[in-house]
């Protein structure tokens, strides 16, 4: 399981526009979204992918770093492991 966190992306941008722009670019249906408010600058999205490798979302990140979508640039990491 491994959990991919995007920075800069518009509050407004609908769940299933996230997936279709992921899916776009290679990466698997995630299982979970959570919206991460950033003080208004800069929210976020966290996607869960529970049968994606972390090794695999990181292969595929070059696609989407740094992209320009819906007038943010985006920026992306992965995220392996929860400390909770």
């Amino acid at each position: 399981m491994a959990d991919l966190l995007l920075a800069n992306v518009d509050s407004a941008v609908a769940d299933e526009e996230v997936k279709a722009f992921l899916v776009k670019y290679g990466f698997p249906p995630f299982d979970e979204i959570e919206h991460v408010p950033g003080g208004g600058a800069r929210p976020a999205v966290r996607l869960t992918f529970k049968d994606a490798p972390a090794e695999a979302l990181r292969m595929l990140l070059p696609r989407i770093q740094d992209m320009f979508w819906k007038n943010h640039k985006i920026h992306a990491q992965v995220v392996a492991d929860r400390y909770l």
